[in-house]
């Protein structure tokens, strides 16, 4: 019963402390002159993925591969089956076919690359260094993609569609940058930047408490820390891109919706791998790397497929997609 507190006590602190984390950094961004496409891309795009971020990096510190590496894999094939398949339930998801061809493409081709490295059995500093240069240089191109005039007609990019998705949350863009202006002139520098650092710790004590209770329930219960990692830390962490693609699909914004998953998993590959091996370098369990990232890749490939049909994600496809998660998750789970 402990255990189970702490995993649910950690996943509070880490949306509680991711909230104030983002919004903190998003106002001392605002006092420092910098521009809301920069914020979005940046700032909010990556704290936004926090959760996932600190859980796998303080599970990897912990020797827990299984936790650090499955809350990754798991993330990417929860936000695919299970996120976009219920927001396709709520509101069938409208497609943009160009950027379909660039996010879409580029989701299936880390997903590939997550699995090729992984057979190493080992995620060291280079393949973290080689995953965070990636990353970089996918956010030069998203930023240079975004200031073109025919950003909105050529399709966003993933990484814009996901800050949109967190704006949605807040009721609307314009909304949501009034609110940060506010507050950034309100509360002087120093408020806004206590806030961020409150955040982030927050979030770091969040880590290590679902950490700690992941680890003994597994222990507890006889099952693998890589289930746990894959299933109970995935969702989990996974919450705050639930949370927000599910609103994007109740208010008619499929497309956001799909822009946020695609964005999160290329975060979660590339941002969340890399920084975690580069940190602490650790092994893949081999039955992640036989199993959970070929399902990975199913899915990938799966959200690029029925997204492509007809650039429309229909109710019954999106439930294909709810059954295929139920079944994962039923093919996990000690029988």
């Amino acid at each position: 019963m402990m255990d189970i507190s702490l995993l649910l006590g950690g996943l509070a602190l880490l949306v509680i402390g991711g909230e104030l984390l983002v919004r903190g950094a998003v106002a001392v961004a605002e006092r420092l002159g910098m521009s809301p496409l920069l914020i979005g891309l940046t700032l909010v795009g990556f704290g936004t993925s926090t959760p996932e971020l600190v859980t796998s990096v303080q599970a990897a510190l912990a020797q827990s591969p299984g936790i650090a590496v499955g809350n990754i894999v798991g993330s990417n094939i929860a936000n695919i089956l299970l996120i976009l398949g219920l927001s396709a339930l709520i509101t069938p998801v409208a497609v943009q076919s160009n950027a379909l061809r660039r996010d879409g493409a580029l989701v299936v081709l880390t997903a590939l690359l997550f699995a090729l490295v992984s057979y190493a059995h080992m995620l060291d500093r280079i393949t973290g260094a080689l995953f965070i240069a990636l990353l970089v240089s996918y956010m030069i191109y998203a930023y240079r993609q975004e200031r073109t005039p025919a950003a909105s007609s050529e399709g966003h990019t993933s990484a814009f569609e996901k800050a949109e998705a967190y704006d949605e949350l807040h009721d609307g863009p314009i909304r949501h940058q009034a609110e940060a202006k506010n507050l950034a002139q309100r509360l002087g520098p120093l408020l806004p930047l206590i806030m961020a650092l409150g955040g982030l710790a927050i979030v770091v004590a969040g880590g290590k408490l679902l950490v700690d209770g992941a680890i003994g329930i597994a222990r507890s219960y006889g099952m693998s820390e890589a289930v746990i990692g894959l299933t109970i830390v995935a969702v989990g962490t996974s919450m705050p891109e639930f949370v927000t693609s599910v609103v994007a699909a109740i208010r008619k914004h499929g497309d956001v919706a799909l822009g946020n998953i695609m964005g999160s998993n290329i975060y979660n590959l590339l941002g969340i791998g890399g920084v975690t091996a580069l940190i602490s370098p650790t092994s893949v369990p081999d039955v992640i790397v036989r199993f959970d990232n070929l399902v990975m890749i199913a899915a990938s490939a799966a959200m690029f497929a029925v997204a492509w049909s007809g650039y429309r994600i229909s109710r019954l496809e999106g439930a294909v997609l709810l059954a295929g998660y139920t079944a994962y998750v039923y093919v996990l789970l000690p029988k």
